[in-house]
């Protein structure tokens, strides 16, 4: 396997596929939903079970843009995110009445109806930013400290990889982005790292056992890939028929969440595997051959 030797192949590939998504990004936008361009949120009481689909019928029969999920105790409130419209009051107010006909509920038991104003989703966007930074920062100072630098660096590298492969994937797509996709880059980031790191720490090992049999950093670098990859292929496979599951079968709501989950799990484990181990071996390469050269002067 010479994986490091073909790595302005596998670079190639993600970068094409970042570029595309760019183009999508800035051409048509990010798909926001509510919880980053504002509008209603509605808690409302039903005292009964119900089935959320039968709300999402009632919110889509208006072309009305919104999130329902369950609430409270026994899942017997539903929560409902709608979209800012020109209309906004008298859309809530023709659905509160139409959820009072059908669920035989009054006035008391619409718990609570909150205007989300553009400001609340801006800090919600600052603070996803703040999370994924701060994340980021912790594991290059854990990865650091527990091997070295340079494998720190790249192990960041190939989770920006990952979280820029995922908002390519939703542009492209489509899908609408709410705090579940907050979530979902937070859980890959987790993910992915704990695949590049399996891989980094073969790498050390190998270097130990070789001593001074040191290899060239290209082929310890493949010579370790290969000896983790089915160990990756077989952790990535079991956990995306689970989500893949979810996705199929899922509400929106989970959906929303299991697409970029899907996503990052494909690209966490191409990363660490085609990313993260060729950007080490090349920097280290770099080095070696800079050291080589002075000591010949």
């Amino acid at each position: 396997m010479k994986i490091v030797e073909k790595r302005w192949i596998w670079y190639s590939i993600s970068i094409t596929i970042i570029v595309i998504g760019l183009i999508f990004v800035f051409t048509k936008g990010l798909n926001f939903g509510v919880d980053f361009r504002g509008g209603t949120l509605m808690e409302i009481n039903i005292g009964k079970d119900y089935n959320v689909d039968d709300i999402r019928a009632i919110l889509k029969s208006h072309n009305v843009e919104a999130y329902v999920s369950q609430a409270g105790d026994n899942n017997q409130e539903v929560l409902i995110r709608m979209a800012a419209t020109d209309n906004s009051d008298e859309l809530q107010n023709q659905i509160v009445e139409e959820l009072k006909a059908k669920y035989g509920i009054n006035d008391d038991d619409v718990l609570s109806i909150e205007q989300i104003g553009p400001t609340v989703g801006n800090e919600l966007t600052r603070n996803a930013m703040y999370a994924i930074g701060i994340a980021c920062v912790l594991m290059l100072i854990y990865i650091w400290i527990r091997f070295e630098i340079r494998f720190g660096v790249a192990a960041i590298i190939s989770l920006l990889h990952d979280v820029l492969i995922m908002i390519a994937a939703v542009a492209i797509a489509g899908t609408q982005i709410n705090t579940p996709f907050v979530a979902a880059i937070l859980t890959i980031i987790g993910y992915s790292i704990n695949d590049t790191i399996v891989v980094f720490d073969r790498i050390r090992e190998n270097t130990r056992k070789l001593g001074k049999k040191k290899l060239d950093p290209i082929e310890l670098t493949d010579m370790s890939i290969k000896q983790t990859l089915a160990r990756s292929i077989n952790t990535v496979l079991t956990t995306l028929f689970t989500i893949t599951a979810l996705y199929i079968f899922g509400v929106p709501s989970i959906r929303e969440f299991a697409f970029p989950i899907i996503i990052g799990i494909v690209s966490g484990a191409y990363s660490s595997i085609f990313i993260a181990g060729p950007i080490w071996a090349t920097w280290v390469q770099r080095d070696n051959m800079a050291k080589a050269a002075v000591r010949k002067r």
